[in-house]
């Protein structure tokens, strides 16, 4: 078995798309400084001896991709054998099931043509393929938001045609061509074309995603309300009751956690199990005296196994009249734009730089299994998957093992408290250029070192996904079934918040306007942000947020079916708009960055 806490072993070198001509050039293991090679792709770039040698590539990545991860497939299920993936799958599972089903509410409630059962075959369906044949395992997928939308959308719009089409059947040559699309994608190397995606692109896409959070939260209650003299009116008002106590509680045990109170292992527990808890708490509150008797609005569930409306599970879609076919083509090629900048990105913030991650990535062939899961939705008349946000990067924080910085022990070990604390005095007042430790900033405690944890390994594996997926299908039972059918909506609304609202403070628009607004006596001078003019983070923090209020905007309307067109322009107004705007390189640098480390990046050719 191999210690999640031990050195990175070495990386496969198939990882390295560099031609044979770049490997002569430069020693194994080193990366050229120019911008030609650290752009330089196999997959990507275009050979000047022989015209259609392009053509002899067709699917190189996809085959890098599985030569890099397949060394490591043993030890993915191995490695599991750690207590990091009890609170992840826990976790992960309450994160990814619980908010599917609430976002697909509406949509079950409209069209009648899905239910909670098509919700957790999606869930499973995705976990099982990932988790199974994924290059990257660590990638949550299931039902998202936007999907729901989309799938809404195309509803209304065939409901407003004089004969129109069978639903599932549209649906089903919409997610074929959408398969399609990933196909081609995946074989053609396109996903090289992920080097574009910096911080700008992943944080207005995450803050839009987390004000869908939000917004998904009160349409659950709004939809429960009532004339106030009806008889569900108490129930409206419980359900409002649990959604804040659901709230409070899960921050509080979150906040408890990051306090200096109680022992470590206690603290770790509060953030592993502090939101599944509140769920639990708050769900009994319900069934708790008055409460009780006001019978607020649970979740509603079919029969054990059975599909909505009692249809059979294999969708004829080949059915279809052939103007039909024709006209899902558009609908199928905006659903790839939608998949191949979500799932993608969520792929990246799961393997952001922020995780210290030893194992190699592979997206062209994720991409090609998010083509099949996507055909098999379609097949079986469920909502297609794809990577979540924020989960997938809750999923890889919650397998971090925390521990004591090597350099912070290194350097206590070197030098003993005594000599330190003798020679404190003089460096103090003395002060080194470049150092962080002058007059104005007192030097770290020694005796709290143990208070400060920094990731120091991840455990990779594939156990902790399949079993949440695995999970799902367990609810599908009837006695599980019946437990579902007990949460109330007000709880869901509450998870809707905290889910929103954490991911919202850990975004970088929000951090940049909470530094514009921050007391500037009590920010450091060492905060990065310090070396970038106000009007320019003013500037760079406005563009974001037009493009997220536009992609908001356009959901309300008719329209939302073409909002992925829009979150997908953010890569060239990033890459081709910004430079223009006056900015230095140097603040670009402070304000934008890569998503993922050059490891990670490697797999779709390196970082521009």
């Amino acid at each position: 078995m191999t210690d999640p806490s031990s050195p990175p072993s070495p990386r496969p070198e198939s990882i390295i798309h560099h031609s044979k001509e770049q490997e002569a050039r430069d020693p194994p293991g080193t990366r050229s400084d120019s911008k030609e090679t650290s752009a330089a792709s196999a997959t990507l770039r275009t050979p000047t001896r022989k015209r259609f040698a392009w053509f002899q590539r067709l699917g190189a990545g996809i085959v890098l991709d599985v030569k890099a991860r397949a060394p490591w497939y043993v030890s993915d299920w191995s490695d599991a054998w750690n207590y990091r993936v009890v609170p992840a799958t826990a976790l992960i599972f309450f994160a990814n099931v619980l908010p599917g089903i609430a976002f697909s509410l509406d949509l079950i409630e409209t069209t009648r043509q899905y239910g909670v059962a098509e919700v957790l075959i999606a869930s499973f369906m995705a976990a099982f393929i990932f988790s199974v044949f994924g290059a990257q395992p660590l990638t949550i997928a299931g039902v998202t938001g936007p999907i729901t939308v989309f799938n809404k959308v195309i509803f209304n719009i065939l409901e407003k045609e004089k004969n129109p089409p069978i639903y599932l059947h549209f649906i089903g040559w919409v997610y074929l061509w959408g398969a399609i699309f990933h196909w081609v994608t995946a074989i053609l190397n396109w996903c090289n074309f992920l080097k574009y995606v910096t911080l700008f692109s992943c944080d207005t896409f995450g803050f839009y995603v987390s004000w869908v959070y939000l917004q998904y939260g009160i349409q659950v209650l709004t939809r429960q309300f009532v004339p106030p003299d009806s008889p569900g009116a108490q129930g409206t008002l419980v359900s409002i009751i649990l959604a804040l106590l659901m709230l409070i509680t899960s921050f509080l045990f979150q906040s408890l956690s990051q306090t200096t109170y109680f022992h470590r292992h206690v603290r770790r527990f509060l953030a592993d199990y502090g939101m599944p808890i509140s769920l639990i708490a708050t769900s009994a509150m319900a069934y708790w005296g008055r409460f009780n008797a006001t019978n607020p609005l649970t979740l509603p569930v079919g029969g054990a196994f059975q599909a909505a409306g009692g249809r059979e599970w294999l969708v004829k879609f080949w059915q279809l009249e052939g103007k039909w076919v024709g006209t899902a083509l558009p609908f199928g090629f905006i659903l790839w734009i939608l998949f191949f900048f979500d799932h993608n990105v969520s792929s990246l913030m799961a393997q952001g730089s922020e995780f210290p991650l030893r194992k190699p990535p592979g997206f062209h062939w994720d991409f090609f299994l998010l083509g099949v899961t996507t055909f098999i939705a379609g097949l079986i008349g469920v909502p297609a998957p794809n990577g979540l946000i924020p989960q997938a990067p809750i999923h890889t924080a919650s397998l971090t093992v925390m521990g004591r910085s090597p350099k912070l022990a290194k350097d206590e070990e070197q030098q003993p408290m005594s000599t330190s604390a003798s020679r404190a005095p003089s460096i103090r007042n003395k002060g080194r250029e470049g150092s962080i430790i002058n007059d104005s900033e007192p030097q770290p405690d020694p005796t709290h070192a143990n208070r400060h944890e920094v990731p120091i390994a991840v455990v990779e594996q594939r156990v902790s996904n399949l079993a949440q997926g695995s999970l799902c299908l367990v609810l599908l039972s009837g006695p599980f079934l019946h437990v579902l059918s007990l949460i109330p909506r007000g709880v869901l609304a509450g998870l809707f918040w905290y889910m929103g609202a954490d991911a919202l403070r850990g975004n970088g628009i929000t951090k940049k306007i909470l530094y514009l607004i921050e007391d500037r006596a009590l920010t450091s001078k060492y905060e990065p942000l310090c070396k970038v003019r106000k009007s320019r983070i003013v500037l760079f923090v406005g563009v974001q947020l037009i493009g997220f209020g536009t992609t908001f905007a356009v959901t309300q309307t008719i329209a939302a079916v073409g909002f992925p067109v829009i979150i997908l322009l953010l890569l060239p107004i990033r890459t081709l708009l910004i430079p223009r705007l006056p900015f230095t390189a140097e603040e670009l640098a402070v304000l934008d960055g890569p998503t993922a480390s050059p490891f990670t990046m490697e797999s779709v050719g390196g970082t521009l």
